[in-house]
């Protein structure tokens, strides 16, 4: 039994993890975004400085952390909302359509069934 209790401890362990990590990454990514344009921001405004340039290769890092943490928790959601069934009707899994129906049958059946058929009125009057 304890056995069984490790190895859910642990499952649950690494399942919260999985949730951590990429809003860490997340998080580090916005972080090295803001101080990039914070930082650009403070050199414009120092007038001792007079060659300024913004350090796009922390911006584009942050960004692409920050859009591979978000991406990440924002999937999980959508996938788990979609197996509870809590998406619009849009988002939901396409259910496999059955064989479609000869429908020059169906208008046979319906013409004979359906009261439609002239030469049967003129014989019940």
């Amino acid at each position: 039994m304890a056995n069984a209790n490790v190895k859910l401890t642990i499952s649950r362990f690494i399942a919260i993890m999985m949730l951590v990590i990429p809003g860490v990454l997340a998080t580090a990514g916005f972080l090295y975004m803001k101080d990039a344009i914070y930082q650009y921001i403070v050199d414009k405004g120092n007038p001792a400085l007079t060659d300024i340039s913004f350090g796009w290769l922390p911006f584009l890092g942050g960004l692409f952390l920050f859009a591979i943490g978000v991406g990440f928790i924002g999937g999980w959601i959508f996938f788990r909302d979609r197996k509870h069934n809590y998406v619009a009707p849009r988002f939901r899994e396409k259910k496999p359509r059955g064989p479609r129906p000869d429908f020059r049958q169906q208008a046979t059946r319906s013409q004979h069934n359906s009261g439609d058929n002239p030469s049967a009125e003129a014989n019940t009057k």
